[in-house]
């Protein structure tokens, strides 16, 4: 055996936490559900709002198809997911992050775990929800659209993590908000802790397969000692 492999090979096993973002950390899935549903009328769709909500999680491409079907104007869905983005940039000054997701990152971090934020987002998008969370020494590394040929439900986005992150799926817990977030993470095998915060109910977390769910943040935050989180955490520390 070489150096180098040796090298490798004891290198201790990284354990980590991998995040969505909007509606998970950041308070957005609404103002992408009116974005979307301006996007849509722009064009001559008009479409319950409450129909968007809930595909809302999926990656724009895969959300086009679901609510507006195969026999739909494909040649239409470029812009209507840049019409959606030029609507969503005028929410920017007024987005906030969920109260505790700084928190939640640092202190995900402090534990040992490698913090990864598994984003579907554009690469600008995703800047912009950084300096809104403000926890940038917490985070190892970051996924936008352009590191996934397939987004969510499809699970490419969270390989891209464990990737950036130097993470296997074996001793990683995603944290999302939707039921495409549990969908895309069980193909992995990646345990699910959920967040009610994207409008999503708790219920129909669990039900997509969720192995733990909380109303937000600062539940998950307040329950940390008891949770998927901090087991992975104290794995991790294991000589």
């Amino acid at each position: 055996m070489t150096d180098s492999a040796s090298s490798t090979d004891d290198r201790p096993t990284r354990h980590g936490v991998l995040f969505d973002v909007d509606g998970t950390l950041v308070d957005s899935n609404y103002q992408h559900t009116m974005a979307w549903w301006q996007a849509f009328r722009r064009f001559g769709h008009d479409l319950p709002m409450a129909e968007i909500h809930r595909a809302i999680g999926m990656g724009g491409d895969k959300l086009v198809a679901h609510l507006l079907g195969d026999d739909r104007d494909t040649e239409q869905d470029g812009e209507l997911d840049a019409t959606r983005s030029a609507v969503f940039s005028t929410f920017w000054p007024g987005l906030r992050s969920f109260e505790g997701a700084g928190e939640l990152l640092r202190r995900c971090a402090d534990e040992g775990l490698t913090v990864v934020l598994a984003s579907s987002a554009s690469h600008q998008e995703l800047a912009v929800s950084r300096g809104i969370i403000g926890a940038d020494e917490a985070i190892s590394a970051a996924t936008s659209s352009g590191d996934a040929e397939n987004s969510k439900p499809d699970p490419d986005i969270l390989q891209a993590a464990l990737t950036a992150g130097g993470l296997d799926a074996a001793n990683t817990v995603f944290v999302g908000d939707s039921v495409w977030d549990v969908l895309a993470a069980s193909e992995l095998g990646i345990p699910t802790v959920g967040l009610a915060s994207g409008g999503t109910s708790a219920a129909e977390l669990r039900e997509a397969g969720a192995v733990e769910v909380h109303k937000d943040i600062r539940a998950l935050l307040t329950a940390f000692d008891d949770g998927a989180l901090h087991r992975l955490a104290a794995a991790g520390a294991k000589p």
